[in-house]
Order: C-alpha cells, then structure tokens, then sequence
C-alpha cells in the first residue's frame, strides 16, 4: 500500500537504518531533523536533517507532522491509527457519515473527500449480541475503497458466542444481491440458494443487502422476494431481513393493532429485551407507526397488566451488576408482606420491584424470598394473580432467572398442540439465533427430552423447514 507523495517499495517503506532518506516534495523545515516518533513505523529512528528542511507535500498532508505531537501514533499493521471498536459507533461499512477516513487502506488519499459510505445508516445491531467488527470480518477492500468489506478480524470462534448464526468472513452485498437476483429471476425460484445465502449471513450481513439490491437493480429486494415468496417461507424470510429492533417494533405493532391483542408476544418481547434494545424499539415505533409504544400499550390493555407492559416500555431498569445482600432481603420481606402475607395483593409493589430493580438484584431477591418462606416466587405469583397479569410476572421472573429456559418454554408452546404457532416460531428463531440459541437448544433437550431440531422437523416442512433448521443450528 502506498500514499500519494511518499516513497515505495515492495512491501511498504523499507527499513533504513537511519530513518527515510530525504525526499523531494516532501517534508515542513526542522532544525536539526525530525526525532524518533512514538509509535511511528519501527526501526526508525527519526528522520535525518536536511538542508532547508522538507518542504510542505503537494496535494497531500501540510507538512509532517501537522500537529504539536507529530502524526499520532499508528497501531500494529494499521496506518493511520484506528480507535478501538472501528471507526465510530456506525455499524455497517465505512465511517461516520459515510465512507471510509482520509488515508484508511482503500479510502481516498489525504486531501481528497471521502465517497459516501455502503450502505451507510443501516440500523445499530442487538445490544445484547456479543460486540463484532463491521461487516465483512476483515477482507480486503474493494476496488474504489468503499465497495468492499472493511474491518478488523473476526475474533477466533467468536469466543464466548453463544448464537448459532455468525457473521460470514468476507460477505459482500454487492455479491450476495447478485445471488438472490439470480435466484429469482427468470421462470421459477431456486429457494435452495436463497435459504444457502440467507442462513448463513447474520442480521448485520443481511439488512444491508436491501440497500444494495436498489442500488444494483433499482428495484425493492422485499418487494420481490414477497413477489416470489410463499406463506411461511416468505414470512421467515422477510423477518430476517429487518434489523432487530425494526421486527421487535412491528412484532409489537401487530400484537397492538391486529385482530384483538396478542398478549403474550408483548410480553415476550418487552421482559426480555434490553434497556437499550426497548429504546431503540420504541424510537422505531414512534418514527414507524406514528405514535409511541407507551400511547399504543395504554390505549389496548388494562388494569394492572398496563402497568406491567408501560413499566417495561420505558427501557429503565437498573443494570447495575452489584447486590446489596440486606436490600435484596428487604424486598424480598415487602414482595412477602404484598402477597402471601396479607388478605388480597398489592399488585404495584411487585410491580415497583419487578421491573426497576437489576437481574442480579432479582435473582437474589428471589433466593432470598424462598428462604424466607419455604416457596418460589413464581408460585407466590400463581396464588395471588390471574389472566394476563399472572402471565406477564410469570414471564418477567423467568426471564431473569433462565432467559434461554424460557425461550425453550415458549418454542414448545409454539410447537405442541394441534396446529403450529409460526409467527411465534419465526419470531424466536430469529431473533435469538444471534444471541442465545445454542443455550435455547440445551434447555429445550433438558426440559423436553428430545432435540429442538427434532421438534422442529418434525412439526414444519418443506424450505419453510430448512431455513429454520438454519437458525436451530443442526442436530443436538
């Protein structure tokens, strides 16, 4: 790699003993030469005096450094420096506001204005997925500098990740449109390469292909995948091609505004997301719908359980991981004094408790209460509660004692029975695929004493079934 103005040679600047020899066009005046930088390119040892100095690079930097420090200091096999994390906090390609900064390998040289980055604006991914670089894992950049995928390497194993979906090294939107295009087009569909493609990109890989199929074809890529498409394939692959918190917020809004309320995606949705993650949901509402979630929750429910589901809506529980032992007694004492202790049941002081304190907090109140008297909570909650507001604490309890114990739960609810829950289905598989489906796969086998990918087989069909089996992540 080299940069307009400075010397090259195969590999780079080769290593001279006393630092770069002059050069002409190059250099501001420095009495006495440059000093030994830190953090410059080793084994240099500072640039040696010159005659009249170096003067100013044309069309380049104004003179080297440009700042008191010298140029700031470069980080290994990176030039220049890059900020831990990437640049900036836009998921996606390139920098902030759009392609990639002055003199980043296959940006545009310093002094040039950086191009509009791909696909820039796509939506912030999964607070709660493991933090990963930006799209494409490392891969060179393409021609032109902002086409291509950029990026620090995919740590090794994705250790710690417990999804069954990975970002895929090296994945190119402006390649992969070129699969799904080619899938579609002409007589028939080849669902095998959509489900190929699909299944093995994740959230942050698949989202940005919308943009990118416009830009290639002028042509909306969900518009012609329903065009293609077919019952609950089409759902499942429409899913998938929405960010995170954009399903969540339209989950939501058909829960709301469908056919009476569906009670128990809202409440699945809400008790296990994130502070961040409701934020991000309810802005999407707000922007998407026209209204806030709070106004839609308000205007659909009732009584207790819409204390339940605005309490949750405001994305503000505390996420402290410290527990302070005597506090976690004291509410354990004032959930016991609201329930089991008393002729009725103080609904808003579990509330008060439910949903504002941390999960480490709770599971110990938890432990605590059933010290205290002899009983879970969750059957405490069973004697005094009834309907949706017994479903919703239910939910919220389980959630923060075993989230993926009760993803399983409701899998199986979706699974069992006379007919399939698919829009349950889909819904988890989606959305936990990237987050906790190998721990989801472990308690459904424990609890249920077969396979979700068997569960799954044996209740779905056709590539409805395959691109599910995708998400599950093969056979236990």
């Amino acid at each position: 790699m080299s940069y307009p103005g400075y010397p090259s040679g195969p590999g780079g600047y080769p290593p001279q003993g006393g630092g770069y020899p002059p050069q002409q066009g190059m250099y501001p005046p420095q009495a006495g030469g440059y000093p030994p930088q830190a953090g410059m390119y080793p084994p240099q040892s500072g640039f040696p005096p010159q005659a009249g100095g170096y003067p100013a690079q044309p069309g380049g930097y104004p003179g080297y450094p440009p700042q008191g420090g010298g140029f700031p200091p470069a980080q290994p096999g990176a030039y220049p420096s890059v900020p831990a994390g990437g640049w900036g906090a836009q998921p996606g390609y390139g920098a902030p506001g759009g392609g990639m900064p002055q003199g980043y390998p296959g940006g545009p040289a310093p002094g040039q204005q950086p191009m509009p980055g791909y696909p820039g604006g796509a939506p912030a991914p999964n607070p709660s997925m493991p933090t990963m670089p930006v799209y494409g894992g490392g891969a060179p950049a393409g021609p032109g500098g902002n086409v291509g995928p950029v990026g620090p390497a995919i740590p090794p194993a994705n250790r710690g990740y417990r999804g069954t979906i990975k970002d895929f090294p090296g994945a190119d939107p402006l390649r992969d449109v070129e699969v799904l295009r080619k899938a579609m087009k002409g007589f028939g569909t080849d669902e095998n390469a959509i489900i190929e493609l699909l299944g093995n990109r994740s959230n942050r890989q698949r989202v940005p292909m919308v943009r990118a199929y416009k830009t290639t074809y002028g042509k909306d890529l969900v518009h012609d995948l329903k065009s293609e498409l077919t019952g609950n394939f089409e759902q499942l692959v429409l899913a998938m091609m929405k960010s995170p918190g954009e399903y969540d917020a339209f989950e939501l809004h058909h829960a709301i505004a469908g056919a009476g309320t569906d009670e128990a995606c809202l409440i699945e949705i809400l008790s296990s997301r994130s502070n961040a993650e409701i934020r991000e949901i309810s802005q999407i509402y707000k922007t998407e719908f026209g209204k806030t979630l709070e106004h839609a929750i308000e205007h659909d429910t009732s009584g207790h359980f819409r204390r339940l589901l605005v309490s949750l809506s405001q994305g503000n529980r505390d996420e402290r991981e410290t527990v302070d032992i005597s506090l976690a007694k004291q509410d354990a004492q004032k959930l016991y004094a609201a329930g089991e202790n008393k002729v009725g049941t103080d609904e808003s002081q579990f509330n008060a408790i439910l949903c504002a304190r941390s999960k480490p907090h709770l599971r110990q109140v938890f432990h605590e209460y059933q010290q205290m008297c002899g009983k879970d909570i969750e059957k405490s909650i069973c004697r005094e509660m009834s309907g949706n507001l017994e479903t919703g604490m239910l939910a919220v309890v389980k959630c923060i004692k075993n989230t993926s114990g009760y993803f399983a739960e409701r899998l199986n609810n979706a699974i069992k029975g006379a007919g399939t829950k698919d829009r349950t289905l889909i819904r988890v598989m989606v959305t936990r695929s990237e987050v906790d489906m190998l721990d989801i796969r472990q308690e459904y086998l424990r609890t249920y004493g077969k396979s979700l990918y068997t569960a799954i087989s044996g209740d779905t069909s056709g590539d409805y079934k395959k691109l599910l089996l995708k998400l599950c992540g093969g056979s236990d």
